[in-house]
């Protein structure tokens, strides 16, 4: 259950998202209230978590809000009741949003089904498949209403549509499910509330060491070491998820504890997340594998260990000690995370939570498969194995650099310089309470780094070769450390440059003035972006082509670098 500490959390995070927005907008927020603030940067904050995004620039993209866009833009525009909408062509998923944002913490409070109901006026304007009437709307919603239109009336593929009714209070919407239900019928769509018990499990808090202790038949375990005289050693064991669900719980007397746990205390209790922190994977929410999960505990527990993939840690220390008889072994697992299986782990706490007997009938009898491992801190082996447990399946690729020693690097050089280089999504640097200069994600600042290195066409649209083909070269072989937080001021001072001039910025632009400073033209931020848009609006092509696509072709690049280089350096 949700508290007033992780109200005030969240209040903290949104505050934080709030300057993240303003500068990736390069835009001042500060004639609006607090809590004005705070509400925009809990749009934010929210989309990167649920719709798995770190751009800030795509987030915002987004968002049809009418105060949103009033506030940030000065556009004026009608969101019809929906706040914002996320198409993905690739996964075939549809996101839409409605938020509400609580100035004052109630415990007892609830979300209220109206909140639901007020999207309907937008998603009938959908439905109504009105041309003319979509033309009206600003462009940032009536593309969309285009596309959705497309996605319910002439359907070509299955999507997966689901509207998020999210707000900062205590509790999620309980009551009346019937009629929830009758509206998700109704759309064909399916809907999910959101409040503060499941935003905390979203929010990174750098945990506190957390440590276990766990008691196995020999049997149930296999000891492994490189060679017979390390003293480091790793353990493949069979333990059963009612083992799992204490010694990642909350309560840390019953982590500690070899002693049976009452089975009404152990079922009160709630995961620790500080568990997950170094968890590659952010948590998806009702996704189709949670609910296979969950399934197979309850249909198959004894059949579980076969069928789930099992459970990967790391620990500073694992010491083992055989107890009398030398039937059992005693395990003591110091400073762990899970880096693998972070599904499994928060799937087998929300079973527990799902029915009073669920522990008793189902959790005591299904057992699953944990590697457990001392990784060697110079080797960079923590980063490696959560690499490479997580590669055979899909993951973002950027995701999985972000425990690499080099990033980890980066942060806490950047954090000397008062920027929070967030390497995870909710992330928002090394110190919670530290007001930082700036922050960026480790997404942005890949694509700063493709830019310098001269491609800035291809900076938005390569970020999978960022972080793989090209990673080495750009983070490690041509990276010097020393330039990142002037680097990293001058992309927010770009920003604020095209913010006070006539011309309407983006990232491609962005990233291309950026590659120009690194040409050593002798001109001023202003003029590079005075000379980019005098280039770019008397650049011809044989089609009639947006600017954007402009942007990203190989050839524009060439012939304004040319332009350039005989305007400054001939």
């Amino acid at each position: 259950m949700a508290n007033v500490n992780d109200y005030i959390i969240l209040n903290k995070k949104a505050d934080k998202y709030a300057k993240l927005l303003a500068d990736n907008v390069g835009t001042e927020l500060s004639s609006l209230s607090g809590i004005q603030q705070r509400r925009l940067g809990f749009y934010i904050y929210i989309l990167e978590n649920i719709c798995n995004q770190s751009d800030v620039s795509d987030l915002i993209e987004y968002i049809i809000d009418t105060e949103f866009n009033k506030h940030v833009f000065n556009v004026s525009m009608n969101d019809n009741g929906m706040d914002a909408v996320y198409i993905n062509d690739e996964t075939k998923e549809v996101k839409l949003f409605n938020f509400k944002f609580r100035e004052k913490f109630n415990a007892d409070k609830s979300q209220e089904l109206n909140d639901n109901f007020t999207s309907t006026k937008f998603l009938n304007l959908v439905l109504s498949d009105d041309k003319q009437e979509f033309k009206k709307y600003h462009e940032k919603i009536r593309e969309k209403l285009f596309k959705l239109s497309d996605i319910f009336i002439r359907p070509q593929e299955e999507w997966d549509v689901t509207l998020y009714q999210v707000s900062n209070e205590a509790k999620e919407v309980i009551e009346a499910n019937n009629e929830l239900d009758h509206l998700a019928r109704l759309y064909a769509i399916q809907i999910k509330a959101i409040a503060l018990p499941t935003i905390s499990t979203f929010m990174s808090i750098r945990p506190r060491k957390i440590n276990a202790k766990v008691i196995l038949d020999n049997e149930a375990v296999m000891c492994y070491s490189e060679d017979s005289k390390a003293s480091a050693k790793s353990y493949i064991a069979r333990l059963r998820c009612s083992d799992i669900l204490r010694m990642t719980c909350d309560v840390e007397e019953y982590r500690d504890s070899l002693q049976p746990i009452e089975s009404n205390d152990l079922a009160g209790s709630y995961l620790d997340f500080g568990v997950l922190f170094d968890n590659v994977r952010g948590l998806v929410k009702n996704s189709k594998y949670n609910s296979n999960i969950a399934d197979t505990l309850k249909d198959n527990p004894k059949k579980f260990f076969m069928y789930n993939n099992g459970i990967t840690l790391i620990a500073e220390y694992i010491k083992s000690k055989p107890l009398p008889g030398n039937k059992s072994l005693k395990l003591e697992i110091s400073n762990f995370q899970i880096v693998n299986g972070g599904q499994t782990i928060r799937t087998i706490h929300d079973f527990n939570k799902r029915g009073e007997d669920n522990l008793e009938t189902y959790l005591y009898d299904s057992e699953v498969l944990v590697r457990m491992f001392m990784p060697d801190a110079e080797l960079n082996e923590a980063h490696k194995i959560a690499e490479f447990t997580n590669s055979q399946n899909p993951i973002k690729t950027v995701h999985l650099k972000s425990l690499a020693s080099e990033q980890i690097d980066i942060e806490r050089y950047l954090d000397e310089h008062d920027i929070a280089y967030a390497r995870k999504t909710g992330d928002t640097g090394p110190c919670e309470d530290k007001d930082y200069k700036f922050t960026i994600n480790m997404e942005t600042f890949g694509k700063i780094l493709k830019a310098k290195s001269g491609q800035p066409e291809k900076a938005t649209n390569s970020v999978k070769d960022i972080f793989e083909k090209d990673y080495k070269k750009l983070f490690i072989t041509d990276f010097n450390i020393t330039e990142a937080p002037q680097l990293i001021e001058k992309f927010y001072s770009i920003i604020k440059f095209y913010k006070s001039s006539i011309f309407k910025g983006n990232q491609l632009k962005y990233f291309y003035i950026i590659f120009f400073e690194q040409r050593a033209y002798e001109a001023g931020i202003n003029q590079l972006i005075a000379d980019l848009e005098d280039f770019l609006a008397s650049y011809e092509t044989e089609k009639d082509i947006g600017e954007v696509k402009i942007l990203g072709s190989v050839s524009f690049k060439d012939a304004v670098a040319k332009f350039l280089d005989n305007k400054y350096l001939a």
